[in-house]
């Protein structure tokens, strides 16, 4: 008995092998946005148990929240901070890890392993070494004569934002790192032994044509690592929770403290869509600069 196969299974047309990736996009990024976009009109009225249309208002709370424009100068400080340390970091350490001697292939792997840790566990490790009383960074800092052990550093106005930093630093430099590596190990030969050959120096190989090489896979770090950094939540909220005052409030952590304790949906609705317009505007003109090709 001769079996017969669906007959969208021997089609020559796309379109029913793209359905299941369009139904996925449909469900789980155009309705949510839609909707998103729906709730930044509309407010959710504790008394009534119902959304009440608003229409522009939302929008036009955005101009004189200053605690909005506090939380985008906090947003921008920790991405641009972090970002610089991270590549910076990450292109250091890529460069020891270029190598094909023995031993440096497991010392690759090892690095990567803080890449597997949640956030959140990540945030809650450093939350006790920076502890005041029994934390290792504490400790070392007060050993240093940096910072004393009376100063706990999640609760200094000035010092909380960088305790999150440190931690995000630690974990995602790795990521850098790799990308770095990718792209330093694509890199052709030959410029490089003309160079050796030439008598330049390391600093003027690597500055003259290892960055000048690498800058798409730079433009690419960036841009990944820019918007994940932008909409960072998870640190913020186990280490800080936003405090001391207002010291660590992101754009995701004030927005996520609308729709969740002040319950005003649909300008946390307006929030969400602020932050993903800035994030778009930025990725789209760092595209357009970096001439990255998809």
């Amino acid at each position: 008995m001769r079996l017969s196969m669906p007959r969208f299974m021997i089609s020559e047309h796309p379109f029913p092998w793209l359905l299941p990736l369009i139904a996925m996009l449909l469900v789980f990024a155009v309705f949510p946005l839609a909707y998103n976009i729906y709730l930044s009109f509309h407010e959710f009225a504790i008394f009534k148990r119902s959304l009440v249309f608003v229409g522009w208002e939302n929008w036009l709370k955005l101009f004189s929240d200053t605690r909005l424009y506090n939380a985008l100068v906090i947003n921008i400080t920790y991405t641009v901070v972090c970002l610089t340390v991270q590549l910076v970091l990450g292109f250091l350490i890529a460069l020891l890890l270029d190598t094909d001697e023995k031993g440096f292939g497991v010392m690759r792997a090892l690095f990567s392993l803080a890449l597997v840790i949640p956030p959140a566990i990540t945030g809650m490790m450093f939350k006790m070494m920076e502890d005041p009383q029994f934390g290792m960074i504490a400790w070392v800092l007060e050993k240093l004569h940096i910072l004393s052990r009376e100063v706990p550093i999640l609760a200094t106005s000035e010092l909380a934002l960088a305790g999150v930093m440190i931690a995000d630093i630690w974990q995602w430099t790795p990521f850098i790192t790799l990308i770095f590596l990718a792209g330093m190990r694509g890199l052709p030969k030959e410029p490089f032994e003309s160079a050796v050959i030439d008598g330049a120096s390391q600093w003027k190989i690597t500055t003259r044509f290892t960055i000048p090489m690498l800058s798409k896979v730079i433009a690419v770090a960036v841009l990944i690592r820019g918007i994940d950094l932008f909409r960072t939540f998870d640190y913020i909220y186990v280490m800080t929770s936003g405090g001391p005052g207002i010291q660590t409030y992101t754009l995701s952590f004030y927005t996520w403290k609308q729709f969740a304790a002040s319950l005003k949906w649909g300008y946390g609705a307006t929030l969400s869509l602020v932050a993903l317009i800035i994030i778009n505007v930025a990725a789209t003109v760092l595209i357009k600069i970096a001439k990255i090709r998809w």
